[in-house]
């Protein structure tokens, strides 16, 4: 198993894409990158933590290479956009990838140089190295299942599940 720690602005969207991927095995919703202990969501929302909202995605290689989380994750957000997505503006919707050793910072820098071909614009994804994680409350796990017909899933998160099935299909659940 690996799992890498991503944020890609609002964790509601990742966390959405990643639960119906093949070989995921645990998707967390949660803050990192910031210098408050344990942060709340209305704290981070505010910009004041210094936190990104963020997953920590857990998968079997054997079932889904990395390089394929990785690939998703750029399909998924705009990495061309600093501290920014869509209407989401903070340094907390930053695109980041937050790493624990040497050779997965250089999967991250790989992963960005093999997605810069799909954006014309610069992809800005700061690589950095993890800090702590915290989970974020339990209303923020699994939000997109448990809150489908909400106007946030409906608008931003379907869109990137409509996006998400059309180029990696073959590693959705059925």
């Amino acid at each position: 198993m690996r799992t890498f720690l991503l944020a890609g602005g609002c964790f509601w969207c990742l966390d959405a894409v990643y639960q119906q991927t093949r070989g995921v095995t645990s998707v967390i919703s949660g803050y990192t990158g910031g210098h408050v202990p344990d942060p709340g969501y209305y704290e981070v929302c505010a910009g004041t933590t210094g936190h990104a909202e963020a997953v920590e995605v857990t998968f079997d290689e054997s079932v889904i290479p990395a390089e394929v989380i990785l690939d998703m994750f750029f399909a998924l957000h705009d990495p061309t956009t600093l501290n920014r997505q869509g209407y989401d503006v903070g340094t907390q919707y930053r695109s980041a990838m937050f790493y624990r050793d040497e050779e997965e910072a250089m999967l991250y820098k790989e992963a960005i140089e093999r997605n810069q071909a799909l954006w014309d614009a610069p992809i800005v994804t700061e690589v950095t190295r993890a800090s702590r994680f915290y989970e974020a409350e339990a209303i923020h796990q699994d939000y997109y299942a448990n809150n489908p017909q909400q106007g946030y899933c409906q608008v931003i998160i379907n869109p990137k599940l409509a996006k998400a099935r059309k180029y990696y299909s073959a590693w959705l659940k059925s």
